[in-house]
Order: structure tokens, then sequence, then C-alpha cells
């Protein structure tokens, strides 16, 4: 038995090595949307892989609790993947994203927390450190994650809950807690120490999500993919496994980079996402809006203007989500292909409420990846679009990010409707964005609004474009 033992060791390693192999192929693959289902198809097979060497450990000693744990997540997993039982919308996609955060960092919590209940007094000062951090990490993203759910689900308001000294507060206990982490260190021994801590970062979580408006919830769902990785990675410190060090910190490091590369896109930067409190107040934008109105248009004639267009491109926003209407615009566009009209589709980079949201959506109605673009390669092709199609987007459209420097959105990179021959925008009513603004381009004189339920809309001019 004792010969196994190493045998046994290499084969874990080795199953590691090949598990870290495909999580990298499968982050490789998530970045573009052509190749986004095989990535996820690697990164799943790399999941398995890492099971499978966890299970081989000769540290386990029953494997009953461990088989009920695998049965009852993979019930879950498959209950959400396919809904079976219970259909996952699209539009609640980010809700469950900010959910499966939570119970990945609910997992490295409970088991640094294990950890320190068998180490104590006992756990070597490097051990301690990772295990602070971990659990710090944790225990924030556990609460910050389902804040984030509470907001997106609007279980709690979308707009940010702020209070005075609230950043000098959360700078405070974010100090207390580092302070506790080197306390611990020194002396692993001082449990209170170490109970504190965890609710200090569960605190944190909720009083660092709370302030933080819906507009911004793309960069929060990424920064605490974030915060969940590098809590993996010092989890895989502290119980001295190469596989959640390696994964973690490609889950971190992506996480962050997502993370700057969403704010890059709002023209915001990190602290101003975090404690700027965005969209606390509804004003106007600043200029060229008062004493307008938006004009209406009917779908009949909506539908006419559509069939001879040249060069149609469509825009998606959240509202398309909302409505669940991306298969009735399938059907639209591809109507209108039918006619000869070109279609192109303009995906900004915080569409919706996830990063890729808009992605996945179309993907869902098998819109073909070569029709997508995105902002930097679309936006020179609106000076010859006949018509710009938006659906339920709101900020990423707003030329007050370009001409209003009295607007909170100013200086945001924004797709170029407003350059198109002429602009078709479904919405459902006349209120703001999530950034709390009025668009300037809804009164614009070549704006046309088609007012209603998205999906109903998009139906109805199908049913016009084929009578045209």
């Amino acid at each position: 038995m004792s010969a196994d033992l190493p045998f046994r060791e290499l084969a874990i390693q080795v199953i590691y090595l090949a598990s870290s192999v495909f999580f990298i192929l499968g982050l490789r693959g998530l970045s573009g949307p052509e190749k986004a289902r095989g990535g996820m198809a690697q990164a799943a097979f790399g999941m398995l892989l890492a099971i499978i060497g966890t299970l081989l450990h000769q540290d386990i000693v029953r494997f009953d609790w461990i088989v009920a744990g695998l049965v009852i997540g993979s019930f879950i997993g498959v209950v959400i993947g396919r809904p079976l039982f219970i259909s996952v919308p699209m539009t609640a996609m980010p809700q469950w994203v900010a959910l499966s955060h939570a119970a990945g960092a609910v997992a490295a919590t409970l088991v640094g927390i294990n950890e320190y209940l068998q180490l104590g007094a006992l756990a070597p000062r490097g051990t301690m450190g990772a295990l602070g951090f971990e659990v710090f990490l944790g225990a924030l993203t556990v609460t910050g994650s389902v804040m984030a759910f509470g907001k997106l689900q609007e279980i709690l308001p979308g707009r940010p809950v702020t209070w005075p000294f609230q950043n000098f507060g959360n700078l405070l206990l974010l100090a207390t807690a580092l302070g506790l982490i080197v306390t611990l260190v020194i002396n692993p021994g001082l449990s209170t120490a170490f109970w504190v801590l965890t609710a200090i970062a569960a605190a944190l979580g909720v009083l660092m999500v709370l302030p933080i408006g819906g507009a911004d919830m793309p960069v929060v769902i990424s920064l605490l993919n974030a915060y969940a990785g590098l809590s993996a990675s010092a989890m895989g410190f502290a119980i001295d496994n190469n596989l959640l060090i390696i994964v973690g910190a490609l889950d971190g490091t992506s996480g962050l980079l997502l993370s700057i590369l969403m704010c890059r896109a709002m023209n915001r930067s990190f602290t101003n996402v975090l404690f700027g409190a965005f969209g606390a107040t509804v004003k106007a934008a600043g200029k060229s809006v008062e004493g307008q109105e938006m004009r209406p248009i009917t779908p009949d004639d909506a539908a006419v203007r559509l069939a001879y267009a040249g060069l149609v491109i469509v825009v998606p926003g959240y509202g398309l989500a909302v409505a669940q209407a991306q298969h009735a615009l399938r059907e639209l566009t591809e109507q209108l292909e039918k006619r000869g009209v070109e279609v192109k589709y303009a995906i900004h980079p915080v569409a919706g409420r996830m990063p890729g949201h808009m992605n996945v959506l179309l993907a869902e109605a098998n819109v073909p990846y070569d029709k997508l673009y995105d902002m930097d390669e679309i936006n020179a092709d609106f000076n010859r679009c006949d018509v710009a199609l938006v659906i339920g987007a709101n900020d990423v459209v707003n030329p007050a990010a370009r001409s209003d420097p009295a607007s909170p959105i100013y200086g945001m990179p924004i797709l170029d409707v407003d350059r198109a021959r002429s602009v078709i925008v479904l919405k459902r009513g006349k209120g703001a964005g999530f950034a709390g603004i009025e668009n300037e381009l809804f009164f614009h004189p070549k704006t046309a609004m088609l007012f209603g339920d998205a999906k109903a809309s998009l139906s109805r001019l199908v049913t016009e474009l084929k009578a045209v």
C-alpha cells in the first residue's frame, strides 16, 4: 500500500495539470462568441478532471457526504442549465451568475473556517495568512453576491442606497479586517479575532454593494468573480493544492481585467463605481430636451422604412431581454434579409446586466456570430446606415455622452446611433435609463419611437413586413 501512495500522488498531479490546461483553454475560448460554447465545454471537462483528481486523495476516509454533495450539486446544475422543473429566463442570468459566485465563495469560506478549527494556534504563519485572506474575500463575496442578486432581482432597490460617512466607514472596516489578518499571522490562537474578521468581511459585502446602482452591476458581478477567484487561490495556498492556486489565479485576474475593461467602456474609474453612488438621482441630461417631444411611429410605417433600407443596424439592450424578444427579433431580421436588406448587430460592452449578456441572448436565438459587432467595429458603419433599430437600449446610445459636459455619462464611449440616416427606437415607455437621465437621441428629429412591449412590437413588425 505504501508503494501505491507515490503513484497515486503522481496521478493526482497529472490530472490536476490536465485540468488546469483545460481551464486555460476554456478561458481562451471565451474571448469570442464564436468559440464561447467550445470554451465552456473545455472548462466543464477541466472541472470534471479536477473532481476526479480530488476524489483520488488518500485523505478521504468516507465518501457518503461527498457523493451526496455531488448528487445535489449536479441536480441543481441540471435544473438551472436544462429547465426541467423551473425555467430560468435570460433576464435572470445575471442573478444566477451572482448566486453562483456566492455558492463558490461559501465553499471557500467554509473550507477556511474548517482549516482554522483544525489548526487553531498551531497554524503556521504562512498558512494563517492564506486562511485570513481566504475567509475575508470569501465571506465578502458571499454577502456581496447576495446583495447583487437582490438588486438584480428587484428585491432590493436598484438605485444606490447611501448613508452619511459610508465610504469612511467602509474603509475603516477594511483597515480593521487587514489589521486582524496581521494579528492572526502573529498569533493564530486568537480565535476571537478570526470570528470578528469573518463578521466584518460579511458586513463589508453588504455595505459595499448596497451603495452601487443597477447601472454598474456588470462591473460588480465581474469584480465579485475576481474576489471569489482570489479566495479560491488563497485556499489553495492554505491547503497546499496546486490546482486551486492556478485556477483561482486565473479566475481572479480574468475577473479583475474584465472589471477594468467594463470601467473603460463606461469611462469610469474603479473608485467611481465602488464609491460614486452612480445613478442616485434622476435628472435631465443637461440640454436639448426641454420643450421637445418624442415622435411616435406606427408598426406599418416602421415596417415600410425597414423594408426599403439598404443597411439596418440592430442595437439590443436590456429591454430586449426583459421582453424575451430575441426570437421575434431573429424572425424580423430573417424577413429583412430575404428582401435583400443587410443586417448587423451592434453590441455595446456594458449592454445588459452582466458582461456578454447580449451575446448570450442573441446566441440563444441562433443569431450568427459573424453578424455581431462590438462598438469599435460597428461605429463607422452608422454613417451609411439607413435605419438603426434600437431595442431596449438607452444610456449606451445617448449622444449626451459626447456633447454634454454636464451629463453624468459624459465621456462614456457610446454606439453612434445618432449618425444613422434614421432611427427607430422600441421602448416600453418614456422613462429614463438606469443612469437616471433623459436620452437626447429619443428627441432627435430623425428618431421615431415605437412604444410597447418589444416582443409584441417586433411580432407586429414581422406581420407588417410580410404585407409590404
